[in-house]
């Protein structure tokens, strides 16, 4: 059973609530405006869902989230309540084989509301902002939506949250380099010093391989930090990263951790040649121990 832990797909419902808006985040026809970022072209295709269903051909179960660089999770409370709605419900009308990462609003969290959506056997766990997790203060402010993902046995996806407004004339992949690689670096390191004391029992998953975060052990331990042992319910998701990066991470953590995901259709997936054997554990095992909480 292939798994794909991280995709974004917009259903109808929440790409006409983006047309709607008259500030960012928000869609004139097919252009995406962002405030941290220059306007993106949205390809139609990309958000067909009978096509991208088409594309999964062969993959058992496809996970889908809110796309966190939208900001809407840092949106007031009742601008992200509406549009966090919108996700929740139009998601999970989604077909096979997608299955649905939860969304919370961060600035007025809403923890009762998030326990009652991760009930939902179609919701894989909670999707969370790096933004949002970017100190251990941020952690714990974090806490009652952590709690409650650690209390429905349900993992956390770290995503990269919005980028900050920055200078005009910057290439179009400033943001995925620069800021959203910062932002995993900085939750992953609030999550090492003062999350897993919090949470004990809480599965995260950190995406694009925490912005190879844990390969700076060494650079940690020299400036007074400490990495210690792998922490078993640490996960690291591949989006576009391949076979050197991967690699460089199993030397580091092992590879138990490392899940598969793709990020389509902002990149795509594929095998980094490291054996039959690591390529079962990357698609099938890790993910299902991610999802499950069982190997």
């Amino acid at each position: 059973m292939v798994i794909d832990c991280h995709q974004h797909l917009w259903p109808p419902r929440l790409i006409d609530a983006l047309r709607r808006r008259r500030s960012c985040p928000y869609l004139r026809g097919w252009t995406l405006y962002l405030a941290g970022e220059p306007p993106y072209e949205v390809d139609p295709a990309a958000h067909d869902v009978s096509r991208r269903r088409r594309m999964e051909a062969g993959t058992e179960r496809v996970l889908v989230s809110l796309s966190s660089p939208l900001g809407i999770e840092h949106l007031d409370g009742p601008s992200a309540s509406e549009l966090i709605e919108v996700w929740h419900e139009s998601a999970l009308e989604l077909p096979e084989p997608f299955r649905v990462w939860a969304a919370a609003a961060v600035t007025e969290p809403d923890p009762d509301g998030l326990a009652k959506v991760l009930r939902s056997e179609r919701v894989a766990g909670l999707q969370l902002p790096a933004t949002a997790l970017s100190s251990p203060a941020a952690v714990e402010r974090a806490g009652p939506l952590l709690a409650e993902a650690e209390r429905a046995g349900k993992p956390v996806l770290v995503h990269p949250g919005p980028a900050p407004s920055g200078d005009a004339g910057l290439p179009a992949w400033w943001p995925a380099l620069g800021p959203y690689v910062s932002q995993l670096h900085l939750s992953w390191l609030a999550w090492h010093v003062a999350g897993r004391s919090r949470h004990p029992g809480l599965r995260i998953a950190f995406v694009a391989l925490a912005g190879l975060a844990p390969l700076h052990h060494e650079r940690l331990g020299a400036r007074g930090g400490a990495f210690g042992a792998v922490d078993p319910h640490v996960f690291y998701e591949t989006s576009s990263y391949g076979t050197r990066a991967i690699d460089a991470m199993v030397r580091v953590v092992g590879v138990d951790p490392i899940v598969h995901g793709s990020d389509r259709p902002y990149a795509e997936s594929g095998d980094p040649g490291l054996g039959a054997a690591f390529a079962h554990a990357m698609f099938t095992v890790n993910p299902g121990v991610l999802i499950g909480g069982s190997r």
